[in-house]
């Protein structure tokens, strides 16, 4: 049986008060690499980080329209991004190292995953764990 692997549909997209010195920290700390960045200096107008197969979008918070809908960076709104990891010890290892802020410790939930929750400099909440849903795969 032939499987096609369909890229990703769905991207979170943040923005930073200092976009530049957050995609260096994302790296740093959750291992995101850069597949594109367009801006100057220390304005980045659109980035793609990726993960895996996985990608998000971030750029420099501006009061443009887009910015206007979604409100400023900071730890007023739901903004929360899982991220699916094979070891979320190494994961939350990695992310303390580079100065996450511990939300919850890791934690085994009763579901089977092992997780932490963590927020960025700039007050993103990031949850990891081993919980990995794949969209083809029967729920259980």
């Amino acid at each position: 049986m032939t499987m096609s692997v369909e890229p990703p549909r769905l991207y979170p997209t943040l923005r930073y008060r200092n976009a530049a010195k957050m995609i260096d920290w994302l790296g740093e700390a959750f291992g995101f690499s850069v597949h594109a960045r367009y801006g100057e200096g220390d304005i980045v107008q659109h980035a793609e980080l990726t993960f895996g197969s996985s990608m998000i979008m971030l750029g420099t918070a501006r009061d443009d329209k887009f910015g206007q809908m979604i409100g400023a960076p900071g730890p007023g709104g739901g903004k929360s991004i899982y991220v699916a990891v094979d070891d979320a010890d190494a994961a939350y290892a990695r992310a303390k190292k580079a100065g996450a802020e511990i939300l919850e410790e890791l934690t085994d939930r009763d579901y089977g995953s092992r997780e932490f929750i963590c927020r960025d400099p700039e007050g993103n909440v990031w949850s990891f764990g081993t919980y990995w849903p794949k969209a083809d795969e029967p729920v259980s």
